[in-house]
């Protein structure tokens, strides 16, 4: 049997001078966020386009407060990036974790692995180790920044730079909004940023451990997360406004 062939990092056609372009209109794009909000946080995965945001705002001095959802589900290897990423940009990357209640409620009721009997108790089950924990974090805030782009899936092709969080009632910034997956990796091999362990064993995309595996060559780059779920929608509800 041949071993399947799995994502790999792309390669960039981006010259110098268009990097130079398009990282210092990065730069510019977080230094006005922070002028302009007096509470910048930045939820960052530790993934491929955080871990360039986090260098971004640290070469800019773009004042903003790091946090990730420390969902009790990571991966070991997303566990060590935090402070890999700490060490060496010298931040602090507080944790949000899930309220024990609410997990508990969500295993009594599903049980501990009932997210893949459905698009219902996968949603239960990011609800209570996701999104109440950004709900938390977020409390006082007045704008948050993400690494979503629009080339990243159907659901985020109209995706802009600023928008309304509705359900939080705060702005909303994805300064990364009209960058190319190429053009991540061009940037994190310029400015030599830390690469998440399993984005090089053929992992685009990473989300927690039991929801996440390894993508195909050829393959959406989405294509990992849920894969048990037969829906368009690679989303935890995050992003979603009700």
């Amino acid at each position: 049997m041949i071993a399947p062939e799995f994502w790999s990092i792309p390669a960039s056609n981006l010259t110098p001078t268009e990097l130079a372009e398009k990282s210092a209109a990065l730069k510019q794009r977080l230094l006005d966020i922070s002028s302009r909000f007096s509470d910048v946080r930045f939820a960052t995965s530790l993934a491929a386009e955080d871990m360039v945001i986090t260098d971004a705002l640290v070469k800019a001095h773009a004042k903003m407060k790091l946090f990730t959802l420390a969902t009790g589900r990571l991966h070991q290897e997303t566990e060590d990036m935090v402070k890999t990423t700490e060490d060496r940009y010298d931040v602090v990357i507080e944790k949000a974790y899930p309220n024990e209640d609410d997990v508990q409620a969500f295993i009594d009721q599903y049980g501990m692995n009932g997210f893949y009997d459905g698009e219902e108790s996968k949603n239960a089950c990011c609800g209570a180790r996701k999104i109440k924990p950004l709900n938390t974090a977020l409390l006082g805030a007045n704008a948050w920044i993400t690494g979503q782009r629009r080339e990243q899936s159907t659901t985020r092709t109209e995706l802009n730079l600023e928008e309304l969080d509705d359900v939080r009632g705060i702005a909303k910034f994805n300064p990364l909004f009209d960058w190319t997956e190429a053009d991540i990796w061009a940037y994190i091999q310029q400015e030599k940023v830390p690469i998440h362990p399993l984005h090089l064993k053929g992992y685009p995309s990473i989300g927690c451990d039991p929801c996440t595996r390894q993508v195909k060559k050829g393959e959406d780059i989405r294509a990992g997360r849920w894969w048990w779920l037969q829906s368009d929608s690679k989303e935890c509800g995050l992003h979603i406004n009700k």
